[in-house]
């Protein structure tokens, strides 16, 4: 009997960044997705908002993740119907870890780990695993398998007086070096997502950086 191959499952083996400063956070993600040895795509989005004020960044394979981005925009739409109220960064990320936590008596727990990220009477950053664990990041976090490197360079660059331009130049700059490390990262840009009181407000920055 012919051996039935299972299908190749597209993953992001990536690095995505979060980083909180004082009027807001920044999440970062570069854009490449793979499918085994074979790079899949350059141009992946690892970054969605779920509504006008929440983001979430996703590492993990791609189909879980892209579910879970559809969930999270029906059920936070149905709460804000239902209550005639915005929901908090908290709750967000309370409605995701428990949507995580029923995925595990299923056939497999949905595949990725998480960063849920906004504004909401201040700056919020959680972090969520594939079975719904979750933690409130008070300065910053990286997922993914380039998160070793990018996270040595926030540790050592790291301070509370960012502003929104600086968190953004760091996580650039973090996942710049992670990318020359970690084969799962790369593609052409990277994605870079700024939450404020004001909403969300999206960046494109180039891989490598413009020679002077």
């Amino acid at each position: 009997m012919a051996k039935i191959e299972k299908p190749e499952i597209r993953k992001t083996g990536t690095t995505t960044i979060g980083i909180a400063f004082k009027d807001g956070v920044v999440l970062a993600a570069e854009k490449k997705s793979t499918m085994g040895f074979l790079v899949a795509s350059k141009e992946t989005e690892k970054i969605y908002s779920l509504n006008d004020y929440i983001a979430m960044t996703i590492a993990g394979a791609s189909g879980d993740a892209q579910t879970l981005v559809r969930y999270m925009r029906a059920e936070i739409k149905l709460f804000e119907i239902q209550n005639q109220r915005k929901i908090t960064v908290k709750g967000g990320a309370t409605l995701l870890a428990n949507i995580l936590h029923g995925g595990r008596w299923t056939f497999l727990p949905y595949m990725v780990q998480l960063i849920i990220a906004g504004y909401s009477t201040g700056p919020h950053i959680f972090s969520l695993d594939a079975i719904g664990a979750i933690e409130e990041e008070r300065r910053f976090f990286s997922t993914g398998s380039g998160s070793p490197m990018a996270l040595g360079v926030l540790e050592d660059t790291f301070n509370e007086n960012l502003s929104a331009d600086a968190a953004a130049e760091l996580a650039v700059r973090a996942i710049r070096a992670a990318v020359e490390r970690d084969i799962g990262s790369g593609g052409k840009a990277i994605d870079v997502v700024t939450i404020t009181k004001d909403g969300i407000k999206k960046k494109t920055f180039p891989m490598k950086p413009k020679e002077k």
